[in-house]
């Protein structure tokens, strides 16, 4: 069995869950379920699922920490070296997960390694493999201007990679997902835990910008399929939600870019990260208007 322990935090996942953990767990040495005061019934069809399974260890924070925080709680409790952040809507294909770990092991350079995120038809889905969202690249996303991108492909990408020809072979990109991310030791002693400053979004890609920074490779490997339910934990409080979404897209780009780019092309993008969140609203509180 590799040396892996699976982190998953929980916050009203549902039946989904016990799935999730039946995936992975013949894959891994241990599973840490780190719950976010869950008011569901998700915890209690796990104990009833994994009663006696020693492997699974379940932790129960009396309030919603965030993300970050409960995923550095299951890393700190990990008796393994090597840490695989799952989220509890993303069901782990036969043998990704051992795939994600030789290839670690294959690549010295290699900090950390992401599957092939699929939505629930078989597509892939977006955010599985991205290049970090830059000042630039956020305002392309923004206006819609990644729609021209077959005629200025350099100045016009879009950093979500999922509509490009999926490669035949791990590859090192810019950033993968938390939702499926295997962490190799060595780096997490250089790099460290999450920032706890995000409560939920963006800190995968903080921790990815932080990885390639000091020097990590960032492996996607395509042969590492997961079925991924985006969105299971956090459809019944969709603009809490978002609101952390925007405010984690803020602290990114005020933590990494505030000394790279000019400052009045940042406030441009922070300006639009808020007009953003507040159209969402605006347009959330008409539907709830004429429902």
């Amino acid at each position: 069995m590799p040396p892996i322990a699976t982190i998953i935090v929980n916050y009203n996942a549902g039946p989904v869950l016990v799935e999730c953990i039946s995936a992975v767990i013949e894959q891994a040495s241990e599973v840490i379920l780190v719950d976010n005061a869950s008011h569901d019934q998700s915890l209690a069809l796990v104990e009833a699922r994994f009663v006696s399974d020693t492997r699974v260890t379940i932790i129960r924070n009396d309030t919603n920490l965030g993300f970050a925080a409960a995923c550095n709680i299951g890393a700190r409790a990990a008796g393994q070296p090597f840490l695989f952040f799952l989220n509890p809507d993303c069901i782990c294909g036969p043998d990704s997960l051992t795939r994600l770990y030789h290839t670690l092991l294959q690549n010295p350079k290699a900090g950390m390694a992401g599957g092939l995120l699929l939505n629930p038809d078989g597509t892939e889905q977006a955010g599985g493999r991205r290049l970090t969202p830059t000042p630039g690249r956020t305002l392309v996303r923004s206006f819609g201007l990644q729609r021209l991108a077959r005629h200025w492909p350099d100045l016009l990408v879009d950093f979500n990679l999922h509509r490009q020809p999926l490669p035949s072979a791990p590859i090192s990109i810019e950033a993968i997902s938390g939702a499926c991310m295997l962490v190799k030791p060595e780096a997490l002693a250089q790099i460290g835990l999450w920032d706890e400053g995000y409560f939920l979004h963006c800190e995968d890609l903080d921790w990815c910008l932080r990885f390639t920074r000091a020097g990590w490779d960032i492996l996607f490997v395509p042969d590492a399929p997961f079925s991924h339910a985006q969105g299971t934990c956090s459809k019944s409080r969709p603009l809490f939600v978002e609101w952390h979404k925007h405010k984690g897209m803020s602290r990114f780009y005020r933590k990494f870019f505030r000394t790279d780019y000019p400052l009045p092309l940042l406030w441009l993008v922070l300006a639009a990260i808020w007009v953003r969140f507040g159209a969402i609203c605006a347009l959330q509180s008409l539907r709830s208007t004429n429902r």
